[in-house]
């Protein structure tokens, strides 16, 4: 039996085991060691849950995604789903009650007696408090585990203890190693527990390998596998510091450092220092990169929160005073929007970093959205007065649509056509339906105004009949110039204007012209042009007004439909996190947003194009 000549060894081993090193390196290690410690607390990790888009979601979609988390993982992996979740909720559902309470002022309710529930609110409440009793109960059985884990490792110990003090060569080097195998099938135990306990361990461990009593072959024979195992670690340690990404390469260190304590033995005390100087030194580099690389980004953070707070002022000076109506407002919610933009493509910033920058934000905006939506709610209340103004247009010219009175009605119908572009926006939701009454309603009058007059003269026939001859030699010549085709339309407006019945000639030879222009090298934009004023051209030649209009309203309606679609992609962009510009899911909605960018260029000079014309 060895004696053991230290009675106090268990509380000295725990402050000089591996103290060869220097306290700059094993600042390093402690470090590595004090992660590898925290980890052993916690369950193996599981592949990690996809994080969604939740502040793109609605509330009742947020309610299902949390449903789905808690039924389908693991309670201990959701916990950054689930938070994420939460402060979407809360954002929303506290914008909801905001309008609501607004919506109960200005009815005339008093604060004090204001209260508001919602169905999707009580489940999101009861989901809630199901997730955190779950994890609670996973966090006391593990609480429970570690400490149980943590008896049986002290149980080990003092087994390793008896081993030493009643060592028989004949039998001992078994037990050791059914004592290594139960100590590494037992799991993790409370991270404040973790080193001292394992510091421990191991110095039995040195001590029995070097009982004068042990076999030799069997000492040397683990002590060179330990050895080579350990300089295989340190290998692997060194090529870190190759590693680009500096939370990987820390990541595997500290799986290095749990092989390094859990898995491998100790080496001949001739190599006990060298081994873990070499391994101690690996880590130091790798620790001191990784220092540079945080202090750089904290730099960087320091630089992002500058220009982020020079947009916050811009957006807190923003001059809005002069805004009158509802273009004014659309130009200044652009030129916010653009402004938001800018302060999200500043740079990301780590969430303790980034909330204070984000309060100001919203502060800033505040006061801009509190004008606005003071501008709508009036604005609102004038556009329901505009929508019952044409209604009454749209009930005139209905009822005067079946008349006869061809005269006092042709009068009557222009001068309400005339009444209605003086009216104002209605609310978006009935303008379409009350647009396409109206329209109806005079387009069919005016249908049987030109069925009731004059038919077709000799004289029209003959321009009918050389406008089709035309469309056909037009159509069989081959690679014209863009003045030949300039020229031909001229010579179509020349021979003469179409009798009503007969107009769809002229949409006959528009798809001639156009198929003439995709021949020639022109840009798009030149290309379209073109066959919108032949067109244009041909309303204003016939005297066609009511085309002229519903053409610019039509383009009025292009223009705002593309506005929005191209605002939706911009939104949709901010709320991508953690995406660089290489990423294809951002390439493909900025090109979008290019391609809206220039139907919407398109669309203008058209716009402008149809404004410039005297009729």
């Amino acid at each position: 039996m060895l004696e053991n000549n230290d009675n106090n060894v268990e509380e000295n081993v725990k402050n000089t085991l591996e103290n060869q090193v220097s306290e700059e390196t094993q600042t390093a290690v402690n470090e590595i060691e004090d992660v590898v410690a925290e980890n052993s607390e916690k369950a193996e990790e599981a592949d990690k849950i996809p994080m969604l888009d939740y502040a793109s979601m609605e509330l009742e979609q947020l309610v299902s995604e949390l449903k789905k988390l808690i039924k389908n993982n693991p309670i201990q992996l959701i916990k950054p789903n689930a938070d994420s979740i939460k402060s979407s909720f809360n954002i929303k559902f506290g914008k909801l009650l905001s309008e609501k309470k607004e919506q109960f002022l200005a009815e005339g309710g008093n604060s004090i007696d204001f209260q508001f529930s919602s169905p999707v609110k009580s489940e999101y409440n009861a989901l809630l408090k199901d997730y955190k009793t779950k994890r609670d109960a996973y966090y006391s059985q593990l609480e429970n585990q570690l400490k149980d884990n943590l008896e049986k490792r002290n149980t080990l110990i003092e087994e390793l203890k008896l081993l030493i003090e009643n060592a028989d060569p004949k039998t001992m080097y078994n037990e050791f190693q059914k004592i290594q195998e139960r100590w590494k099938a037992i799991g993790g135990v409370p991270r404040t527990k973790y080193n001292d306990t394992w510091k421990i361990y191991h110095h039995h461990v040195e001590r029995f390998y070097d009982l004068l009593h042990l076999n030799q072959d069997f000492r040397e024979l683990d002590f060179k596998h330990n050895l080579e195992e350990k300089q295989k670690l340190i290998t692997r340690a060194e090529a870190l510091i190759n590693i680009d990404d500096v939370n990987v390469a820390f990541k595997e260190l500290q799986e290095l450092h749990r092989l390094w304590k859990e898995e491998i033995g100790p080496v001949g005390r001739e190599f006990r220092e060298d081994v873990w100087n070499k391994f101690s030194e690996a880590t130091k580099k790798l620790h001191d990169k990784r220092h540079d690389y945080y202090r750089d980004v904290r730099s960087k953070h320091q630089e992002i929160i500058e220009a982020k707070l020079v947009i916050v002022e811009k957006i807190s000076n923003y001059d809005f005073s002069s805004n009158k109506n509802h273009k004014d407002w659309q130009r200044s919610i652009r030129e916010i929007e653009a402004l938001r933009k800018e302060y999200f493509d500043a740079g990301k910033l780590p969430y303790n970093k980034s909330e204070g920058v984000w309060q100001k934000l919203k502060e800033a905006t505040k006061r801009f959205n509190s004008a606005k939506n003071a501008f709508y709610k009036v604005e609102k209340s004038s556009q329901t007065e505009n929508l019952k103004k044409k209604m009454e247009l749209v009930e005139l010219a209905e009822s005067l649509q079946n008349s006869e009175d061809w005269e006092t009605t042709t009068n009557t119908m222009k001068r309400i056509q005339s009444d209605w572009k003086k009216i104002g926006h209605v609310p978006r939701k009935f303008s379409d339906e009350i647009w396409n009454r109206f329209k109806t309603a005079c387009n069919g009058y005016f249908d049987r105004l030109n069925s009731h007059r004059n038919g077709v003269s000799e004289e029209m026939e003959a321009v009918v009949v050389s406008k089709k001859q035309f469309i056909e030699s037009f159509k069989e010549n081959d690679s014209l110039t863009i003045e030949e085709i300039q020229d031909a339309i001229a010579k179509w407006r020349e021979l003469g204007s179409l009798p009503r019945n007969a107009r769809h000639l002229d949409g006959k030879f528009n798809k001639v012209v156009d198929a003439h222009l995709t021949k020639l090298n022109l840009g798009r934009e030149e290309i379209e042009m073109m066959k919108f004023r032949n067109v244009i051209d041909n309303y204003l030649a016939q005297e066609d007004f009511r085309k002229l209009d519903s053409e610019q309203f039509f383009i009025r309606k292009k223009i705002s439909e593309t506005v929005r679609e191209m605002q939706q992609l911009e939104n949709n962009l901010s709320f991508i996190s953690n995406a660089t510009e290489d990423n294809p899911l951002v390439q493909n909605v900025r090109k979008g947003i290019q391609e809206f960018k220039n139907e919407l260029d398109i669309w203008q000079l058209k716009l402008d194009y149809i404004k410039k014309l005297d009729y």
